[in-house]
């Protein structure tokens, strides 16, 4: 897979405010606010920001966190989990293997079969639906 390395000034021109808070800045948008939370169709979320293929609808499920979640990446190379020791607690943190722009957290509360839960950013992907036919 390419790497993407911008500048951040780019990533300022290609991102919305919002988006370049969460993805650029590791920042979370509130609960229950993204337009992605509640989607249900089939398809795949990619990184919004490089367009990264990130996670298969097959692997959502409601968490009731207030943001989309999964039980898994699309592919092992699709993230990268980092240690984020922010806030008071200590958290692996889930960022873009392409762009290395932050997407959310993954915590080991999750159904089976894989027992966790990638919760991301709303803002942080974008859905493209699967083409069917």
């Amino acid at each position: 897979m390419d790497q993407l390395n911008l500048s951040e000034a780019e990533w300022r021109r290609r991102l919305t405010p919002v988006q370049y808070h969460v993805l650029r800045e590791a920042g979370t948008e509130p609960a229950f606010s993204g337009a992605l939370t509640d989607t249900r169709a089939d398809g795949i979320y990619r990184c919004a920001a490089c367009g990264n293929p990130l996670f298969d609808s097959a692997d959502k499920y409601e968490s009731g966190s207030g943001w989309p979640s999964f039980t898994r990446p699309a592919s092992t190379d699709a993230i990268t989990d980092h240690s984020d020791a922010n806030h008071g607690m200590t958290r692996t943190e889930t960022r873009c293997a392409r762009c290395d722009s932050h997407l959310g957290h993954v915590v080991d509360d999750g159904p089976p079969p894989t027992g966790l839960r990638y919760c991301m950013n709303s803002v942080a992907l974008e859905f493209r639906a699967r083409r069917t036919g």
